[in-house]
């Protein structure tokens, strides 16, 4: 039986629990941002709620990023997970600086402490419901 060049690339893996994990973030925060946008458009919710929405929104997508990033792992879901919430704020606040031009303040640093711990809480769980 021949073998072609492709069977290896019918089905893409991804490998790195950092990588998966952001993915996961990203995709949550992504949802999440389009649901928000929907109930602020056509409920009466109003924008001064808006921050509970985006802190709500990145705290589960970061437990869920952590737990997906430590299960992939099976091991130091600790560090996976936190390094999972490191580098989405990373991305974050390269976002926010570069393209709306925003000032460095102190808030960055408590956003990069709670994201850093939700994540590294979610890859402590990932890892121990993780399949042996």
């Amino acid at each position: 039986m021949k073998q072609s060049i492709l069977d290896g690339a019918s089905k893409p893996k991804l490998n790195s629990p950092l990588l998966s994990g952001l993915l996961i973030v990203f995709a949550i925060v992504l949802a999440g941002s389009v649901v928000t946008a929907l109930l602020l458009r056509f409920t009466s919710i109003t924008e001064s709620s808006l921050p509970y929405f985006t802190y709500g929104i990145n705290g589960i997508a970061l437990l869920i990023g952590g737990w997906c990033a430590g299960r992939k792992a099976k091991q130091r879901g600790l560090l996976y997970g936190g390094l999972t919430g490191v580098l989405y704020v990373i991305i974050v606040l390269l976002i926010g600086f570069l393209a709306f031009d925003t000032t460095m303040r102190i808030q960055p640093v408590l956003f990069t402490i709670c994201a850093t711990g939700l994540s590294a809480i979610g890859g402590i769980f990932g890892v121990n419901t993780s399949a042996p």
